[in-house]
């Protein structure tokens, strides 16, 4: 009988699989790691292409009665030159038009957003008795790339002939309110369609004929256009008194009445020289057609339609977004089918997420079966499934540590798990080889399993370790890398070193723990070993 002192470990690789080798706990570890990272997928706002920094912020300034040449010399180029000052402004624009000058600053990608808009508003606001005498106050409108994105386009049309361009466009904007009150959606917008407008039309021969000027129309309306806010007073007795003045305007025959004018003791009123009628905005020049692909896969004649867009908050699940847009939308088309009108969803970021995400989860798990069928061709069916275990409790902790990140999961992502995917089995696939050896070596007849595990683990960690870090070291670059390209990849550097990590400290601890109880010692007792 051979009685041998129990192996002492000198590496992290071999304390750790002693540590855990027999620990109760450990297998409680690995289904507490499995559950927190399938959490972790399942509440992980998904979108289909990584959040981007992208600052820079629009200042409009109008100076009425100058032309283009003007406004560059007083507005444009002083603007430009203060811009300047700015730290962290890459580009400056300027453009100068009659009575306007608007000027694009454009950060360097990845400078934080808020403290950008506060710089641009810090320097105007400092500066602003650089404008001449008449400018007006400057409009600061800072770029937002979250919001001005949207990851839901729906397209309304109506096939009833009897609906104007204007009931479609109520009617969209009727549903925009309540779709803008949903959980996480930040900004909507409706693009196409007319608003009801009061169109005046002028008769110049009339106008000339009473010798009149379109000013003085001009100001008759704005006049009558004016709101006088309600007024609210006490008397004595503590009774409140409200008084509220009507709005003047409400249809046509209110605009008809306006006077424009006294002539030879009489008024001149407007409809004597003008046509007034309750129609659309007829200044607005810009349409939008759509076309429908049936069943058939033919598509039918374009007609005008709305577009209602709808953008979501930073770090939000598009998934889940567009979902409530949809259910939203159902609500609505009993009504919309009383008026006749149709939608068709254009644009759904959160379903193509959705699936691209799901997509890259699938090649994933095609992946490990890829890699567990080869190990049992190599090593072994038991020797496989260790390795094959390991994997999902990898990516567990990677995606737990990206969750607390406040990562997304999208594209970028989830390349990078497939990129790390051949590189975090290294770890495991050492191990459980060196397992194998030493089980399957005569010289090791007398020593126990653990002996042998925790011997055969700690063997191989110091150049375990180096390779690891050698691999994470070429990673570092990456998260370095600038401007678009940088943000844009920038999940690949944050998640692949970490799973490389992970893999370390899960091909330790379970690796041998599973090999214990799975792997059967051969018997080695016919050659004769004493």
């Amino acid at each position: 009988m051979n009685h041998t002192k129990p192996y002492e470990p000198k590496d992290i690789a071999g304390k750790l699989a002693k540590a855990f080798l027999r620990n109760p706990l450990t297998i409680v570890l690995g289904v507490f790691l499995i559950a927190i990272g399938y959490l972790s997928l399942i509440i992980m706002p998904r979108e289909e292409n990584p959040q981007m920094v992208v600052s820079g912020s629009t200042i409009i300034v109008a100076l009425p009665g100058a032309n283009a040449a003007q406004v560059e010399k007083v507005i444009v180029r002083p603007l430009e030159r203060k811009l300047k000052e700015v730290k962290g402004i890459e580009h400056i624009y300027g453009m100068a038009l009659d009575n306007v000058a608007i000027v694009n600053a454009a950060f360097y990608i990845g400078e934080e957003k808020a403290d950008s808009n506060l710089k641009i508003y810090d320097k105007i606001m400092q500066n602003s008795d650089m404008f001449p005498k008449g400018a007006m106050n400057p409009i600061i409108k800072p770029l937002d790339i979250d919001i001005d994105i949207p990851i839901v386009s729906v397209a309304f049309y109506s096939n009833n002939e009897k609906i104007n361009k204007t009931e479609l466009y109520d009617a969209v904007k009727n549903i925009q309110h309540h779709i803008n009150g949903l959980e996480n959606v930040a900004v909507t917008k409706i693009k196409g369609g007319n608003k009801t407008q009061f169109n005046i039309e002028v008769d110049l021969n009339k106008l000339s004929g009473y010798n009149l000027s379109m000013g003085q129309i001009m100001k008759a309306v704005q006049s009558l256009s004016y709101n006088v806010p309600a007024t609210k007073n006490s008397t004595k007795d503590n009774e409140i008194i409200m008084l509220g003045i009507k709005n003047a305007i409400e249809t046509e025959k209110d605009i008809d009445n306006i006077i424009v004018a006294q002539y030879m003791g009489s008024p001149i009123y407007l409809h004597q020289i003008a046509k007034v009628e309750k129609s659309y905005d007829i200044q607005n020049f810009k349409s939008a057609l759509v076309s429908i692909k049936d069943d058939k896969g033919s598509f039918s004649k374009l007609q005008d339609q709305v577009t209602l867009t709808v953008s979501k908050l930073q770090g939000t699940n598009a998934v889940l977004i567009a979902e409530a847009v949809k259910e939203e939308l159902e609500t609505y088309k009993e009504y919309l089918a009383q008026n006749g009108i149709n939608y068709v969803i254009t644009r759904n970021d959160g379903e193509r997420a959705n699936e691209a995400v799901n997509e890259l989860v699938f090649h994933l798990l095609l992946s490990i079966v890829i890699i567990a069928i080869v190990l049992t061709f190599v090593l072994g069916w038991r020797e496989s499934l260790i390795v094959t275990f390991t994997v999902p409790a990898i990516f567990a902790i990677t995606l737990f540590i990206a969750y607390l990140t406040n990562q997304t999961i999208n594209r970028i992502t989830l390349f990078a798990f497939l990129l790390s995917l051949g590189l975090l089995v290294d770890a495991a696939i050492i191990v459980i080889e060196n397992i194998h050896r030493h089980y399957h070596s005569a010289e090791s007849a007398h020593e126990s399993a653990d002996d042998l595990m925790i011997k055969a683990t700690d063997e191989i960690g110091p150049p375990t370790n180096i390779a690891t870090l050698a691999i994470i070291m070429t990673m570092v670059p990456m998260a370095f890398v600038g401007q678009m390209m940088g943000q844009f990849m920038k999940p690949i550097p944050a998640n692949v070193p970490v799973s490389l990590i992970a893999s370390l400290f899960v091909a330790y601890i379970f690796t041998p723990y599973l090999a214990v109880r799975m792997l059967k010692k051969p018997d080695h007792s016919k050659k004769g070993d004493h």
